[in-house]
Formats: C-alpha cells, structure tokens, sequence
C-alpha cells in the first residue's frame, strides 16, 4: 500500500523525526498542529480563536497535499494550556467544521513546545472516494 507524506518545512519536523501528515490508503493521520506563524513564531500570542485558527488553516494545507479536505476529517484532538478558554478555541473549531464536524476531544497540559502556545491540534481523515 502506498503511504504519503506531507512536509510543513517547520524546523521540528527534521530534528524530531516526523511529517506534517501521512496518507495511507483512505486514512490521513495529520501530526499535532501548533500556531506557527507564516515567517516563524507564534502566531497571534495570547489569542486563543486565533491560535486555533491558524491550526486549522496549517491543517488544511497538510490535508491538500495528499489529495484529502477538511471534509473528510473524522477526528480531531485539541489540546490546550488553558481549558477555561475552550469556548475560544470551540469557535474555531465549530466555524472550520459547521458543515462536517467530526469526533473530537479538547485536553488541558501542562504545556506546548513554546510556552506562548495555547493550542495543538491533531486530526484524522477518512478520504471516502467522493
């Protein structure tokens, strides 16, 4: 079975060992997403909508270079620095998946890669052919 990979260019992804996202068959497993801004950096400190947001828009971009959309996403897990502002990063999520909105899971940790992070975000697709 073929397997696919997706590549962000984030400075992690070689010192860590690991890709954006992996297609396999039908099934996309896209990797914790963080809120890494265009030029580097965090992307918009202290603002948990917009942190959130910006996940799902590197997510989206993962998702398209193996061929699969946000549609297709069954899955996603969010964890978060402060549960006390799910409802800030609920709204990005529910604006990104009105139309679709998979299983999902939003856990609270101790911390993030870069402590001006409030979110990272996984997903998991099932491309059904349509």
């Amino acid at each position: 079975m073929e397997v696919r990979r997706a590549f962000s260019g984030s400075p992690w992804e070689p010192i860590v060992g690991y890709c954006r996202a992996v297609r396999v068959g039908n099934l996309v497993f896209v990797t914790g997403t963080a809120p890494v801004a265009e030029a580097g950096g965090v992307h918009a400190p202290g603002d948990a909508y917009e942190q959130a947001r910006r996940c799902f828009e590197i997510i989206e971009r993962a998702l398209h270079v193996v061929d699969a959309e946000m549609r297709h996403v069954v899955r996603t897990r969010m964890y978060v620095t402060d549960i006390s502002r799910w409802h800030e990063y609920g709204r990005a999520h529910a604006e990104r998946f009105a139309e679709n909105p998979p299983a999902t899971t939003m856990v609270e940790v101790k911390g993030l890669i870069d402590p001006q992070m409030l979110i990272e975000v996984e997903a998991d697709a099932v491309v059904n052919g349509d």
